[in-house]
């Protein structure tokens, strides 16, 4: 269940301190990739830092972090114990979502981190994740259409939500790409807020164009930002570039244009392009990447796709970037996602009603075997590109059968 508001969240946090500052990121696309290379940057300079971010991966206690390894899980549950016997006894109703961000700031005091770099869960001005009282900085990435049921129709609606994490006297790095009509509504909410604006763009970064031939331009983007932010947060380092470099060039960040072995998974060498592309405007970057990479020849090269979607997404949308004539499809439903039973799969006639079925050299409907969809993929692309996409939980599925050796 998704309940927007801070009135709960504020209840089970009373009486936690939090002694450490914040770096606080929203947006609609790149969150998660700026958390990471904030994080990069940070325990290069060996600052000790805790870091949410949401979904999990693998594991529910993975969201949660210190110094760049996932917390262990018997540290996970002892503390969330704790914030749902605090619930309980406060009857303060709270959701899942605010558990869990709970649970992460109550580890990052017991911990004593220096810093937290927060990843807003949904929107901003309402987001369990806003609750937070010391804020040296905060991020909005690129603004897109996504959950506006809750956020708003419009760009400029959902914006605003976005603006609502800027605070008097924090400054706000924006990603200086975003339309014009959003870079508006964030330029008007700063002024009332009293927040500073910095526009990042990776054009006027020195630092980022370090990396000039090596990162997409939307990871340039985003590189930028979290650059800026962390810059602001530590002044002292911003001339560390020479750290920091290497630092991000050997940073990974698992489901995000991942090149993955799965040879374990179909029992003969294969690699796939793995990336959690979940609405248009992540899919239209994984679409340019992908012609980029892989179809370069001429006629492009068909692709295979292994695709599943949330419900209530807009996959019409998503895969029409993705999917073009002659590439092949299988439609998979993901599992059930751990702490977060609000999450269930398109289902799979769905997903195959939104493909263009007449112009697809072949689609297959996977129902809810994950494996299978794969499996079936690798036999349909021969020594063809394969992208699995769609969801970040559907790489959740896969890298836990990865992990797991379910095969």
């Amino acid at each position: 269940m998704i309940e927007l508001g801070l009135t709960r969240i504020q209840n089970l946090l009373q009486k936690t301190p939090q002694t450490w500052k914040a770096i606080h990121v929203a947006g609609t696309n790149g969150k998660g990739s700026i958390c990471a290379y904030l994080t990069a940057m940070l325990r290069a300079n060996n600052i000790s830092c805790g870091r949410f971010t949401s979904p999990h991966l693998i594991d529910r206690w993975d969201c949660i972090s210190i110094n760049d390894h996932s917390v262990l899980e018997a540290k996970f549950r002892h503390y969330e114990d704790l914030v749902k016997t605090r619930n309980d006894r406060l009857q303060a109703g709270a959701t899942e979502f605010e558990l869990l961000a709970a649970t992460a700031f109550e580890i990052f005091e017991a911990e004593q981190v220096e810093v937290g770099v927060i990843e807003v869960g949904l929107g901003g001005r309402l987001d369990a994740t806003n609750v937070l009282k010391n804020k040296a900085v905060t991020i909005i990435s690129m603004i897109g259409l996504d959950h506006q049921a809750m956020l708003g129709n419009t760009l400029e609606e959902i914006a605003l939500q976005k603006a609502g994490i800027m605070r008097a006297a924090v400054p706000c790095v924006v990603d200086g790409s975003n339309p014009q009509n959003v870079l508006d509504v964030f330029e008007s909410h700063s002024k009332q807020a009293g927040a500073p604006l910095i526009y990042a763009s990776p054009e006027s970064s020195e630092f980022a164009q370090s990396f000039q031939g090596t990162f997409e331009p939307h990871q340039a983007q985003n590189l930028t930002a979290a650059y800026e932010a962390f810059k602001l947060a530590y002044p002292q380092y911003a001339q560390s570039a020479g750290i920091l470099i290497p630092a991000i060039m050997n940073m990974k960040w698992p489901g995000r244009l991942q090149t993955l072995d799965i040879t374990p998974l179909v029992k003969k060498p294969r690699e796939v392009l793995l990336d959690g592309a979940h609405n248009p405007q992540s899919a239209k970057v994984l679409a340019e990447y992908v012609d980029k990479h892989y179809r370069v020849d001429h006629p492009p090269r068909p692709m295979t796709w292994v695709l599943a979607a949330s419900d209530g997404k807009d996959f019409a949308e998503v895969s029409k970037h993705l999917a073009r004539p002659g590439d092949a499809v299988a439609a998979v439903e993901f599992g059930p996602v751990d702490g977060m039973p609000w999450v269930r799969a398109m289902k799979t006639d769905t997903l195959l009603r939104a493909l263009p079925h007449e112009s697809l050299s072949s689609h297959h409907d996977a129902h809810q075997d994950v494996l299978g969809a794969i499996k079936w993929a690798v036999e349909t692309a021969g020594d063809g590109p394969l992208v699995i996409a769609g969801s970040l939980y559907l790489v959740s599925d896969v890298l836990r059968l990865l992990r797991d050796g379910k095969a």
